[in-house]
């Protein structure tokens, strides 16, 4: 399965300059988790996720450290942790360089990328523009497509052994040497 067979089109996405507020409403009345920032031709330049709107200085919840742990961090990450807790457009809290995908590319490819880089959302780009989103969501409604109908609750104890054995033997550690019995539950 390609990944352009599950992906999700038109994306709902912001520019860099949208508020904080604007992005934090979008994703609460979409029901998603996190948005491309792309330019006005659909370029991407990041992407803006629930995690980023986690450490606020609204909230209260910015980073904290002891002030001598501080010392060792240096000024350059703590300024950049400021401008993140405190920023008011998108492209301040973004997380710039977002990995990305490209149509053609198997569901198989796209679920190793976002388990390796531990992310929720995989932009699809072509010719260097944003054609369509992938998120960890969308595959499990491609496992929902693909399962194959369970056999009915009435189907005979023989045909489900069947059922069973015949996957057995598609597998290089299944077949021959597994006894199968079929029993119906009692409740």
């Amino acid at each position: 399965m390609l990944v352009e067979d599950i992906m999700t089109t038109p994306v709902i996405s912001v520019e860099p300059s949208t508020s904080v507020a604007e992005a934090a409403k979008l994703i609460l009345s979409n029901r998603i988790s996190g948005l491309p920032v792309t330019r006005r031709d659909c370029t991407l330049v990041g992407m803006i996720s629930e995690g980023d709107l986690l450490r606020r200085g609204e909230l209260g919840t910015e980073p904290k450290r002891p002030s001598w742990l501080e010392f060792f961090v240096g000024s350059g990450k703590l300024a950049d942790e400021y401008v993140h807790a405190h920023g008011r457009t998108v492209e301040a809290v973004m997380s710039a360089d977002p990995v990305t995908t490209r149509r053609d590319a198997t569901l198989d490819e796209v679920v190793a990328t976002i388990s390796r880089h531990r992310i929720k959302r995989l932009p699809l780009l072509e010719n260097g523009r944003m054609i369509g989103i992938v998120t960890r969501s969308d595959v499990p409604r491609a496992l929902a497509r693909a399962l194959p109908e369970a056999p009915p609750a009435t189907a005979a104890d023989d045909q489900i052994r069947a059922a069973v054995l015949a996957e057995l033997d598609k597998q290089k550690w299944g077949g021959k040497f597994i006894r199968v019995q079929v029993a119906k539950r009692r409740y």
